[in-house]
């Protein structure tokens, strides 16, 4: 079984359209179907931002429904099912708050949808069947970041083929807990506090403390060799040594696959185990797969994109 790893759509349907026909994919009635002996793994964050979220939704969906497919729970997936869960322990509150900056980032959705409309209520549960991760034997499959003790209390927690259950959800959502670690570290990466006195600024102009690492990193030594930072931030990361406690690690063992990170340019792998296909396509970026076709070293010969 070759397989077709999918990054990040964000709603554009369009351009998923156009990647998955450059991969040879055939358009039929009951959805897309691959070449003979070939599968799509999407990535997540199917949803957020782009302009015909339903419409991505339902293809990645009609294609997972004839096995012709899989997908893993992104970040936004995980917080469209927060957005829309009541809270146990607050009546009129909900797992992830509404606030203004929430409502942004998820405001397109909900209009697309109708918020709290069947067809909303309908696809969070469809969100809620998503696993976090995919381990698929020759290769590993996952949103953020492949961090093995998140996936060992994620796997125990969520039963394979069933939807996330309350419990599990709730617990995940209590800041701090493990429950919350892990799936924080699944759908959104590894993220450290910089030293004090030290801060950067993000795309949105914000500044900030703690920054996405390169947790992937085959010799990390300080701050500065792990920090994802915009361009011309670079500096404002310290060249320090990482804390002792710091979480990551290069990759041994199968390749592992991810989206999330908003990479541009032109697509490379982040180290012959280790390939992010998430180019930005919400941004103007192109939509990229990788095709695996058995390869235990990754190659960045394998990378497809469109739009």
């Amino acid at each position: 079984m070759g397989y077709d790893v999918i990054g990040d759509i964000h709603g554009q349907a369009d351009k998923l359209e156009a990647l998955l026909r450059k991969l040879g994919y055939v358009h039929r009635a009951s959805g897309w179907v691959p070449p003979q002996e070939r599968q799509a793994v999407f990535l997540g964050d199917l949803i957020d931002r782009g302009p015909e979220q339903v419409k991505a939704v339902n293809a990645v969906r009609s294609m997972i429904d004839a096995g012709h497919a899989r997908s893993v729970m992104g970040n936004h997936e995980f917080n469209a099912i927060g957005y829309a869960t009541p809270r146990r322990d607050a009546p009129g509150e909900f797992l992830r708050r509404h606030s203004p900056k929430n409502l942004s980032q998820h405001a397109d959705f909900l209009r697309q949808v109708g918020e709290g409309s069947d067809l909303h209520r309908e696809l969070v549960w469809w969100f809620k069947s998503l696993p976090p991760m995919l381990d698929l034997g020759d290769i590993r499959v996952v949103h953020a970041w492949w961090h093995q003790p998140h996936v060992d209390l994620v796997t125990r927690r969520v039963q394979s083929g069933r939807a996330m259950d309350e419990d599990f959800l709730h617990e995940a959502y209590v800041n701090g807990s493990p429950e919350w670690e892990a799936m924080e570290g699944l759908t959104k990466g590894l993220e450290i506090r910089l030293p004090d006195g030290h801060s950067f600024v993000d795309h949105g102009g914000v500044e900030r403390r703690e920054v996405r690492t390169k947790w992937w990193h085959e010799e990390p030594r300080s701050y500065r060799d792990v920090a994802i930072v915009g361009d011309g931030q670079h500096h404002r990361v310290p060249d320090h040594p990482l804390p002792d406690d710091y979480a990551g690690a290069p990759v041994d063992g199968s390749p592992v696959f991810i989206g999330h990170y908003w990479m541009t340019g032109r697509p490379g792998l982040q180290s012959p185990k280790v390939a992010c296909v998430d180019y930005s396509a919400a941004k103007n970026g192109p939509l990229v797969a990788y095709r695996w076709d058995g390869e235990q070293e990754l190659d960045s010969r394998h990378f497809v994109a469109a739009g």
